[in-house]
């Protein structure tokens, strides 16, 4: 990977073209995941960020001038009839997001057409020092506007690019309950016109993980740079857990009530000591899965020690979350995690499955990762590790301590921003020397 390089002579910030096609303050993942790095990234840097259509009123909302801040694209004639096709190829709520993924690959060159016939002129004429790509996030989708900004002599930065964890064995039965069926031929991508011309284009790649690092050609990976895909912003998670040692042990689960998310795998882990009431659990999140789980906890009598909150706003999940000691989080393909970062931020102690992008978060002073095996194995695992927890507890209130401290250090979105800059400021003095 790259090394950056700082650039000690500039004295101005950067001017960036900031395309990030899903980008929103008002929701969840991918397009908060854009939004909030734009956010920060106006802090020190010169940026305008374009943005499609459906962002607009949250974003204005959210205190930015239309013309000034930022640029709607309405691509809708084009990305309105293939999101439909995607819902209907889906075949399911909450499933089949690789479908959803490989549609949007489709439909997105167009939206980038119309950036390109937007800002074009002024990308050529020199209006900006960078074009960056935030969003989509998938390193599936092509870019036509590399190649342009390379012949316009105007580095183009693609990133945080993050997705195609390989499904680890032993799992092909979620596998195909999740309806990923285009899993089996994901790497067909590479193939995708205008890919090699893309990466040859792109001054720097953003990884935001080391798997999706690994997925650029060798040939490119001296402008591949790791920065993990999710930080947090703490004026939405601002309060902190009381890791209160005295009565059942709290946990709290986050996410998505699918397959592969592992709920059904944390439940029967922690069977015993719900049953006992020597442990509590709270489920945020709602799902496919969460009638069948619901029906599971009923059956072996835990209703009174496992609490199913289902969706709830984003802003009150931390009112939930910080009355827990632990974060139960035993998804088996997570490409960011960033739940986990959001429970470390708060002073809970996460219990991760050590694979994929909670892997890359977690270390033994700040958690607990069970090794990824076969389903039986990981439920054994997180059976021995609560309880231990349970048995004692005194290793809790450190680690939540070290948590919230890695946090601060690493994983907010201030201290992302800063990263990013380092990059441009890297592809700019390469530029002048």
């Amino acid at each position: 990977m790259s090394q950056i390089r700082q650039n000690p002579a500039r004295v101005t910030s950067p001017r960036v073209l900031l395309i990030a096609e899903a980008a929103n303050p008002e929701w969840v993942s991918v397009p908060l995941v854009g939004w909030s790095l734009c956010h920060a990234l106006k802090e020190v840097a010169d940026v305008h960020l374009v943005t499609h259509i459906r962002n607009r009123d949250a974003i204005l909302r959210a205190g930015y001038t239309e013309g000034e801040d930022f640029t709607i694209i309405d691509s809708e004639a084009v990305a309105k009839p293939m999101y439909q096709l995607a819902q209907v190829l889906r075949m399911g709520r909450g499933k089949g997001w690789t479908m959803n993924t490989a549609i949007n690959a489709l439909s997105y060159p167009y939206f980038e057409h119309l950036v390109w016939k937007r800002f074009g002129p002024e990308i050529r004429a020199g209006g900006y020092d960078i074009v960056h790509r935030v969003t989509p996030l998938t390193p599936t989708t092509v870019s036509p506007i590399a190649a342009k900004c390379e012949a316009a002599d105007v580095p183009f930065v693609v990133g945080p690019i993050n997705g195609g964890v390989p499904w680890p064995k032993g799992f092909d039965a979620e596998r195909r309950r999740e309806r990923e069926w285009l899993s089996y031929v994901r790497s067909a991508y590479k193939a995708m016109p205008g890919r090699r011309r893309m990466l040859s284009a792109t001054s720097a790649f953003i990884a935001g993980s080391k798997h999706t690092a690994s997925e650029i050609p060798e040939k490119h990976q001296d402008r591949v740079h790791y920065i993990p895909e999710n930080a947090i912003d703490t004026t939405r998670f601002n309060r902190v857990a009381r890791q209160n040692l005295d009565g059942p042990l709290r946990a709290v689960f986050i996410g998505r009530l699918v397959p592969y998310k592992g709920l059904d795998m944390g439940v029967e882990a922690a069977r015993e000591h719900l049953a006992s009431g020597a442990m509590r659990l709270d489920v945020i999140g709602d799902g496919p899965m969460r009638a069948t789980i619901e029906e599971q906890v009923r059956k072996d009598g835990l209703a009174e020690t496992v609490t199913f909150h289902g969706k709830v706003p984003h802003e009150v999940v931390q009112d939930i979350a910080v009355q827990s000691n632990i974060l139960l989080f035993p998804s088996i393909r997570e490409f960011g995690g960033g739940v986990v970062l959001e429970a470390m931020s708060l002073g809970l102690v996460p219990m991760i499955v050590d694979y994929a992008g909670p892997s890359e978060l977690v270390t033994p002073e700040t958690g607990f990762a069970v090794p990824i095996a076969p389903k039986a194995a990981i439920v054994s695992t997180l059976r021995q590790t609560l309880d231990s927890i349970v048995a004692d507890r005194s290793v809790l209130s450190d680690m939540a301590v070290k948590a919230r401290q890695r946090v601060s250090d690493e994983f907010t979105w201030p201290v992302k921003a800063r990263k990013v800059v380092a990059i441009y400021d890297s592809i700019l003095a390469d530029r002048t020397s």
